[in-house]
C-alpha cells in the first residue's frame, strides 16, 4: 500500500517509544525495565480508546527483539524483526483479538504453541487485544502459564474495561494505566500532522478536534483527515466550517440562550434552539454542552481560560464571568439537576427535539425564583406531584397533600371549629368490628377477618383468635393499628391453638349448602326435575317474610 493512501491514524502511528504523545511516565518505566533485564512475565495496558494501548503493545515488542537493542530501536531503516512485527507477520509475536477468539480452546491452542521456542528472535511474545472478552474458563486455562512462563514467553494485554478482567489475572501482570492526552500536548502534535500533510486548517477548528476527540490521538487523527479532505484547493478550514462537519456550534451561541433564560424570554429562547438545531445538531449534544455550561458558570471564578480545555475562548470566558456575578448558585444547581434529569428523558420521547424546548422551558420558570424560600417550596411541591402521579388511586385518596384556600373552603363548613376532634367508636362483638371495617373501607382486613380467622373468645378490648395458613403475616400488626385509632384503646389480641368458630365464610357456605339441600326436597324441586333431567339448583335466596 502507498504510504501517502494510509489514514492518518495508521500513517502517523508511534514506531518507537519517542514519538508516544503524553505516556512519558509509562515508557520510561517500561525502557528501564528492559535495560536492567527486569522484564515482567506480562504486561497489561488499560485507558480508553485511542491511548496507545496497541501501539505501546508492538514497540514493546520491537524492542524486546530488536537486532540493535533498545537504546537504538529501528525507526527508518528497520531490521528483520522490526520490519515483521510493523506489518504484523512475524512469526513470533502473535497478535489475537480476543473479542472474536473468546473460548477456552482458543487459550489452550494459545498454551500449546508457546512449549515452543522462538525461531528468528529472543522472545515469543503474545499480544492479546480487548482482553476482558476472554470467558471465565479462557481466563483460568491461562492463569498457570501466565504466572511461570517459559523464559522466552511474554504477555502484552490490552484493554478498556479493566474491571471485567478476574483480579487473579490482574495480580499477575504489571499494569499500567494509560491517561488521556492533555489537550495541549494534543494541539501541538495535530498542528505538526497538519503542517506535514500541508493542509490548511486554523488554530480554532484544531481546538474544536481536540474538544471532541477527547483525549484519544486515534479520535484526534480521524477527525482532522476528515477535515483535510473536505477541504477544496486554496480554501482553509475554519472555525464555522469545522462545526458544520463535526456537528458542533457556536459556544457563545449557548451562552446567549443561557443569559435569555435568565431574563425569561421564551420565545427568543425558542427561536435560538431551533436555529442550532436546524443546523443539524443532536439533541444530546446540544443538552450535553449545555450541561458543561452550567458547570462553568458555577465554577468560573475558581477556573482560569487554560482549565477549560480549549471549550471556551477569552471573550465566552469574560462573558461568562460577568454573568455569573448575577446568577444565585441556588438556580444553577437546580438547573444542574433539571438538566441531568432531561439526558433520561430524551431516550424516552420519540421526538428528542420537543423534549429540549420543553427543558428549556421548564428553567425559563425555575429562574424566576428569586430567593431561597421560594426555590425549596418550589423543590418541595414538585416532589409532592411527582409521587402523586404514581399513584394509581391517586383521585380517591388524598395523602398528605398541600391544599389551597379553596379546597378549604369548599370542604370546611364556616361554623365548623379548627380542630377537629376525631369519632370514635365502641366494637362489643364481632360482628361490630367486621361494620367498622366495612364503614371505614378497610377492604383488606375485613376480608381476612371473614376468611382467614376463626374467634375463639370476644370480650372489652381483647380478642382471641385462631386462623389458616392464608392469613397474612402483617394482619396483627394492622389490626392492632386500627383498633387503636377506632377506639383510641389498646387491645390485645391472642393467636389461640384452639380451633374456634368457624369463620364467616364458612358460616355462609355451610348456611347456602343446607338451603340448596332443603331445597332439593321439595316438591316443587321434584317436579321440574321430571321435566328437565339435567336442572340443577345453585342458589337459593330467602324473602324476608320467610326469614
Amino acid at each position: 500500500m502507498n504510504k501517502n493512501s494510509k489514514v492518518l491514524a495508521l500513517k502517523y502511528r508511534p514506531k518507537i517509544f519517542g514519538d508516544l504523545i503524553g505516556q512519558d511516565v509509562v515508557a520510561d518505566t517500561i525502557v528501564n525495565s528492559i535495560k536492567t533485564n527486569k522484564i515482567p512475565n506480562a504486561y497489561l495496558f488499560t485507558g480508553i480508546r485511542g491511548t496507545g494501548k496497541t501501539t505501546i503493545a508492538r514497540i514493546i515488542a520491537k524492542s524486546l527483539n530488536c537486532s540493535n537493542g533498545v537504546d537504538n530501536l529501528c525507526q527508518s531503516n528497520q531490521c528483520d524483526n522490526c520490519e515483521a512485527i510493523a506489518n504484523s507477520n512475524h512469526i513470533d509475536v502473535l497478535e489475537m483479538d480476543a473479542a472474536s477468539k473468546t473460548g477456552v480452546d482458543d487459550v489452550r491452542d494459545l498454551i500449546e504453541f508457546s512449549r515452543y521456542g522462538p525461531t528468528t528472535s529472543k522472545y515469543k511474545i503474545f499480544i492479546i487485544d480487548e482482553v476482558h472478552m476472554l470467558s471465565k474458563q479462557a481466563f483460568n486455562a491461562l492463569l498457570k502459564t501466565l504466572e511461570e512462563p517459559p523464559e522466552y514467553l511474554k504477555f502484552i494485554f490490552a484493554t478498556t474495561e479493566i474491571k471485567k478482567i478476574p483480579i487473579t489475572v490482574v495480580s499477575r501482570c504489571q499494569r499500567f494505566d494509560l491517561s488521556r492526552i492533555k489537550s495541549s500536548e494534543m494541539f501541538e502534535f495535530i498542528k505538526k500532522i497538519k503542517e506535514k500533510e500541508n493542509g490548511k486548517v486554523s488554530d480554532e477548528a484544531l481546538r474544536l478536534i481536540v474538544k471532541i476527540s477527547e483525549g484519544s490521538v486515534r479520535d484526534a487523527l480521524s477527525l482532522l483527515d476528515r477535515g483535510l479532505l473536505t477541504l477544496e484547493n486554496g480554501n482553509e478550514l475554519d472555525l464555522t466550517s469545522a462545526q458544520k462537519i463535526f456537528g458542533h456550534f457556536d459556544k457563545s451561541r449557548l451562552i446567549e440562550i443561557f443569559e435569555l433564560i435568565l431574563n425569561g424570554k421564551e420565545q427568543q429562547v425558542i427561536e435560538h434552539y431551533r436555529k442550532i438545531y436546524d443546523q443539524g445538531i443532536e439533541p444530546k449534544v446540544f443538552i450535553n454542552d449545555f450541561l458543561e455550561l452550567i458547570y462553568y458558570f458555577k465554577n468560573i471564578n475558581s477556573l482560569t481560560l487554560e482549565s477549560t480545555n480549549f471549550s471556551l475562548n477569552d471573550e465566552e470566558f469574560i462573558k461568562i464571568k460577568e454573568i455569573s456575578n448575577k446568577i444565585d448558585n441556588q438556580i444553577l444547581i437546580l438547573f444542574w439537576q433539571f438538566t441531568i434529569r432531561t439526558i433520561g428523558e430524551i431516550d424516552i420521547v420519540s421526538n428528542q427535539n420537543l423534549s429540549i424546548e420543553m427543558f428549556l422551558t421548564r428553567l425559563i420558570y425555575i429562574s424566576s425564583l428569586k430567593n431561597n424560600d421560594e426555590i425549596e417550596k418550589k423543590n418541595e411541591t414538585s416532589e409532592l406531584l411527582e409521587k402523586k402521579t404514581i399513584m394509581s388511586d391517586f383521585k380517591n385518596e388524598t395523602i398528605d397533600q398541600i391544599k389551597n384556600v379553596t379546597q378549604e373552603k369548599k370542604n370546611k363548613p364556616e361554623t365548623q371549629t379548627d380542630i377537629k376532634i376525631e369519632e370514635k367508636f365502641i366494637i362489643k362483638s364481632f360482628d361490630d368490628l367486621l361494620h367498622i371495617c366495612s364503614s371505614q373501607k378497610e377492604i383488606k382486613l375485613k376480608y381476612e377477618l371473614e376468611k382467614n380467622v376463626n374467634l375463639v373468645h370476644f370480650e372489652k378490648n381483647r380478642l382471641e383468635i385462631s386462623f389458616n395458613d392464608n392469613l397474612d403475616k402483617n394482619f396483627v400488626k394492622d389490626l392492632s393499628a386500627k383498633l387503636f385509632d377506632w377506639t383510641a384503646q389498646r387491645w390485645i389480641i391472642t393467636l389461640s391453638k384452639t380451633k374456634g368458630d368457624i369463620s364467616i365464610k364458612e358460616k355462609e357456605e355451610y348456611k347456602k349448602t343446607e338451603l340448596i339441600k332443603q331445597a332439593k326436597e321439595t316438591k316443587l324441586y321434584k317436579t321440574i326435575l321430571e321435566k328437565f333431567p339435567d336442572a340443577n339448583l345453585l342458589e337459593v335466596s330467602l324473602k324476608k317474610k320467610d326469614e
